[in-house]
C-alpha cells in the first residue's frame, strides 16, 4: 500500500500536496459537520490518501486484532465498509483474515472511490481487486445490505447527530461484526461511547476493547479511552507536520460489537506500562473492577515478564500460547 501511495504523489508537486494536506485537517478537525463531501477532486484525495491511509489502516487493524482476539475462529465472508474512501479500512480486514471476503466500500466522494478502485486493482490481493466501490450518501438514507463485517472507520465526526446515529443503527442491523473507529480525542471517543451505547442497544455485545458491555467506568469529562498505534511517516508526513522522526503515533478510540458469542479480555491496558525497577505498573479496564492499576514485580515470575512485553492497548493477562 505504501509503494502505491508514494506512486500516486509522482507529478502532484510538493508544496500543492501539502497545501491540500493542510487544508483537509483543517477540515476534519473542525466542530461543524461538513454534511458534504470533503475531498473534492483527484488532488485532494491523492494528497489525502497518501498523508491519511496509513494511518486509518493501522489504527483499523488494531481495533481487527481485539476483534481477532474475542473470536479467534471466526472468519468474515463478506465486509462493508461505510464512508471508506480511498479503502484504507478494506486493506486492513484484507491482511487481517488473509481472505478473499467479498467487499464493499461506500462513499459519497466519487473522486475518493475511483482511486480507491485504482489501488485496490494494482494491490494483487483478491478480496480488494474484487471489491465494489459504490456511491452512496452517508446519512440517515443509507441502506446496507446484510454483511459478516461493517467498517465505520474516521466517519462519524463528518455527520450531523441524527446522521450518526442512523448510521451506527444501520451498521448493527446488517452486520454480525461492527467496528468503529474515530480519532482518539475527547470528543472522538464520546461519539465511540455513544456508538457503544446504541449497538447494545440493538442487541450486539461488546468484543473489544471493553472487557464487558456493562458502561463505560470512566467518569464523563474526567478522562477519555484511546489507543495508539505507530505509523511509518512518509516525507510528506514531515513536510507537512516537521521534524524527521521516522515514525509517529496514531491516536484513536474504537468499538467493536458483535452478534455472535464471544471471549472479550478479562482486562485491557489502557495506559502505556510504566516501567521501573523490578516492577511494573498496569493501568487496566477490568471486567469487575472497573478502572484499576495492577503492580507487577519480579515475584510475579512469568507475569512480569509479560508485563515488560505489554503495550498499550494489549489484553491482559495475555492469551496462554503467548
Amino acid at each position: 500500500m505504501r509503494d502505491a501511495l508514494a506512486g500516486l504523489l509522482d507529478g502532484l508537486p510538493p508544496t500543492k500536496a501539502a497545501q491540500a494536506v493542510e487544508r483537509l485537517i483543517a477540515s476534519y478537525r473542525g466542530t461543524t459537520p461538513t454534511d458534504a463531501p470533503v475531498l473534492r477532486d483527484r488532488s485532494d484525495v491523492v494528497a489525502y490518501a497518501a498523508y491519511r491511509m496509513p494511518a486509518t489502516f493501522e489504527a483499523v487493524r488494531s481495533a481487527l486484532d481485539a476483534l481477532r482476539g474475542a473470536a479467534p475462529e471466526w472468519v468474515p465472508g463478506t465486509h462493508t465498509d461505510i464512508g471508506g474512501g480511498t479503502g484504507a479500512a478494506s486493506w486492513a480486514v484484507a491482511e487481517a483474515w488473509d481472505s478473499a471476503a467479498r467487499t464493499a466500500v461506500l462513499d459519497w466522494a466519487e473522486p475518493a472511490l475511483a482511486l480507491g478502485r485504482e489501488l485496490a486493482a494494482a494491490s494483487g490481493v483478491p478480496g480488494l481487486a474484487g471489491a465494489a466501490w459504490r456511491r452512496a450518501r452517508i446519512s440517515a438514507a443509507l441502506r446496507v445490505e446484510s454483511s459478516d463485517l461493517v467498517t465505520v472507520s474516521y466517519v462519524l465526526k463528518e455527520l450531523t447527530e441524527a446522521d450518526r446515529a442512523a448510521v451506527v443503527t444501520e451498521a448493527a442491523r446488517a452486520a454480525q461484526a461492527v467496528v468503529i473507529v474515530e480519532p482518539g480525542t475527547p470528543d472522538g471517543y464520546a461519539r465511540i461511547i455513544e456508538a457503544r451505547d446504541r449497538l447494545i442497544a440493538a442487541g450486539l455485545r461488546i468484543a473489544a476493547p471493553c472487557p464487558h458491555s456493562a458502561a463505560c467506568p470512566i467518569e464523563p469529562g474526567t478522562d477519555w479511552c484511546h489507543f495508539a498505534a505507530r505509523v511509518s511517516r512518509s516525507s510528506l508526513h514531515r513536510q507537512v507536520k516537521g521534524g524527521s522522526l521516522a515514525y509517529e503515533d496514531e491516536k484513536f478510540s474504537y468499538v467493536v460489537a458483535t452478534r455472535f458469542p464471544v471471549a472479550p479480555a478479562p482486562a485491557r491496558v489502557t495506559r502505556k506500562p510504566q516501567i521501573r525497577k523490578g516492577q511494573v505498573l498496569l493501568d487496566l479496564c477490568t471486567e469487575d473492577d472497573g478502572l484499576r492499576r495492577d503492580t507487577v514485580t519480579k515475584r510475579h515470575g512469568a507475569l512480569y515478564k509479560a508485563a515488560r512485553d505489554a503495550a498499550w492497548g494489549d489484553a491482559w493477562p495475555p492469551p496462554p500460547h503467548e
